[in-house]
């Protein structure tokens, strides 16, 4: 299921499983003579036909994708990329969809963000034919910026911070109804710290109970974790960027329960980022910065399916790889994408201004 982020990911598709296992391995295996080439990795571009900017994906699967952005657009793909179908929820033509999370090419949930009742949550049932408002804000110091899910009915959504804490949504029921959750669970927010929406990974889940929240803004970037649904948190700092409105943890992304990667920076161009990535085996109790990160600001970030340790992150700037576990970081790709996800069979992802999304290519490096 998808995710995102606020102002505001890298590599591989072909899923056979050789071309999994030679990419986890590319770059970490001692060179020998016999040693198959590294495979090339790029991005297949998907023409769109228009022209807003995505920070909502979903890859269902290598064939199926959806997308949504600005103007109340989504748009879905089940062949590939090859077509698209424009599924825009009637009426939201003045919305900022930030997230979109996608059970399969039929049953999908899309948050637009905004103050106030500009932010809203939509669910449909068929395929975006028909989309049913299930939320939307009434309070006018809330602002939600994405959502996640454990499985197909319980998931939560992420607001900044309200009365010094950030607020949470649930739903147990896919998405068809929402209640925020008591704060009395949620760590205070320091000053002018929040989330930012931009590729619908500002809050993301593993399992069935564990969630984590990236934040910015403030002196320090850190990340929350609750392993109850959303109802209590714990916070730790992570030594990404900070101590501007504009720098922070953008996105997140956690193969299990332990293994997690942060990716972010500062958002402005031109802006140095010189740590714009760091890692948890530990849940998110502890993180490292990357030894070689990502060359600037990065606003996703998606684990290969069964890898251990291959990741992709994506920005306006470029693409990158990691081969083990986002200790070190290389580029592959200069195009602007804001947001990448990866299908439980090995589709991966996509998407950003200008309406451009892409599939990954992984060919031989032969």
């Amino acid at each position: 299921m998808g995710n995102k982020g606020k102002p505001g990911t890298a590599p591989r598709i072909l899923l056979a499983a050789a071309s999994v296992a030679a990419l986890a391995l590319a770059g970490t295996a001692p060179a020998h003579a016999d040693q198959r080439p590294a495979p090339r990795l790029s991005w297949e571009a998907k023409d769109t036909g228009g022209d807003a900017r995505f920070r909502g994906l979903a890859a269902v699967g290598r064939s199926t994708a959806w997308v949504a952005g600005t103007k109340g657009t989504v748009l879905l793909t089940r062949d590939g990329g090859r077509r698209w179908r424009d599924v825009s929820p009637p009426g939201a033509g003045e919305l900022e969809f930030r997230d979109v999370a996608a059970f399969d090419a039929r049953h999908a949930v899309v948050l637009a963000i905004g103050e106030g009742e500009a932010s809203r949550i939509y669910r449909t049932d068929d395929g975006g034919a028909s989309w049913t408002q299930t939320f939307r804000n009434t309070d006018p110091r809330a602002f939600y910026d994405c959502v996640t899910f454990f499985d197909r009915r319980a998931g939560i959504a992420l607001g900044d911070p309200v009365d010094g804490r950030f607020r949470v949504l649930a739903t147990g029921d896919g998405g068809r109804s929402w209640r925020v959750l008591p704060s009395e669970g949620m760590p205070a927010a320091l000053p002018g710290e929040a989330a930012f929406a931009a590729s619908g990974q500002c809050v993301v889940s593993s399992g069935r109970r564990d969630a984590w929240i990236a934040t910015g803004g403030a002196a320090v970037s850190r990340v929350l974790h609750s392993a109850d649904r959303g109802r209590t948190w714990t916070v730790t700092e992570a030594p990404v960027p900070a101590g501007d409105a504009a720098r922070g943890v953008f996105a997140l992304a956690f193969r299990d329960r332990a293994h997690g990667l942060a990716v972010g920076g500062d958002h402005r161009a031109g802006q140095p980022s010189e740590r714009a990535a760091a890692g948890t085996a530990d849940g998110g109790a502890t993180w490292r910065a990357a030894g070689r990160p990502p060359a600037a600001y990065r606003s996703g970030v998606a684990w290969l399916p069964r890898s251990r340790t291959t990741a992709l992150a994506v920005g306006p700037t470029g693409s990158e790889v990691t081969t083990d576990g986002g200790r070190t970081w290389h580029g592959f790709d200069a195009g602007s994408y804001d947001t990448v996800d990866c299908a439980p069979d090995g589709g991966c992802w996509a998407a950003g201004e200008k309406g451009r999304a892409a599939r990954l290519q992984v060919r031989s490096g032969r």
